[in-house]
């Protein structure tokens, strides 16, 4: 297959899905990725409360600087390989509150702070545009993470997925929950809110391999609860 259809492949997974891009959790011995869309939620929530600003726009995308290495387990389609990531956002300032570089800095902090205590992501980069200013900031909308159902839980990989601590569910978005290939098992789950999202994924891993899988696994994270 030619390298334009496994783009158009990869875009209509993408598509169907609704996911957006998987980006890699952690490096590339971690064997692991989250949604983009679930990753995006929970940045949101934590911008939300920065005085000054208002998120806009909000992409997750391989950073310029450094170079992708390939992952210790095949990643799942669509996904970005491991490497570091680059967070471009948008934001308007409000009108008679804190100076505008100042509140931006805080979004910019806020953010870094929200990709590697809450997720795990290696972003390097945070990138804030200023698009305009309002005069008085808008009633807060609802940030709600994306819910992509319950997936059955089967055979002993399942149930030793589903019994790992900061698991709030498994899913089927690609497929099965427990996927066996030739070369690995993929799992895919939810995190439970207050749990970073890169450590239940290494917790996912272990456990799956102490049920008795012969092959690695991967672990890939399609939503995130929020409080």
């Amino acid at each position: 297959m030619t390298g334009d259809g496994n783009d158009g492949w990869a875009q209509a997974v993408r598509s169907r899905l609704g996911l957006g891009r998987l980006l890699p959790l952690g490096g590339a011995q971690d064997g692991a990725w989250i949604a983009e869309e679930a990753a995006v939620a929970v940045l949101r929530r934590a911008a939300a409360g920065v005085p000054g600003t208002v998120l806009g726009r909000l992409r997750i995308a391989q950073a310029g600087s450094g170079a992708s290495v390939p992952a210790a387990v095949p990643a799942p389609p669509s996904a970005l390989p491991p490497g570091p990531l680059r967070v471009e956002a948008e934001a308007e300032g409000i009108a008679g509150g804190e100076a505008l570089p100042a509140a931006v800095e805080r979004l910019r902090d806020r953010v870094f702070g929200a990709c590697a205590d809450e997720l795990g992501l290696a972003v390097t980069e945070v990138d804030v545009r200023v698009t305009g200013l309002l005069e008085t900031r808008p009633n807060p909308s609802v940030v709600v993470g994306p819910d992509r159902g319950a997936a059955s839980v089967r055979g002993p990989e399942a149930e030793a997925a589903a019994a790992v601590p900061g698991v709030a569910r498994l899913t089927g978005v690609l497929g099965a929950a427990v996927q066996r290939t030739d070369s690995h098992i993929r799992v895919e789950f939810a995190v439970a809110a207050g749990r970073r999202a890169l450590d239940v994924a290494g917790a996912v891993r272990a456990a799956v391999a102490a049920a008795g899988a012969d092959r690695p696994v991967a672990a890939l994270v399609t939503a995130v609860e929020l409080p």
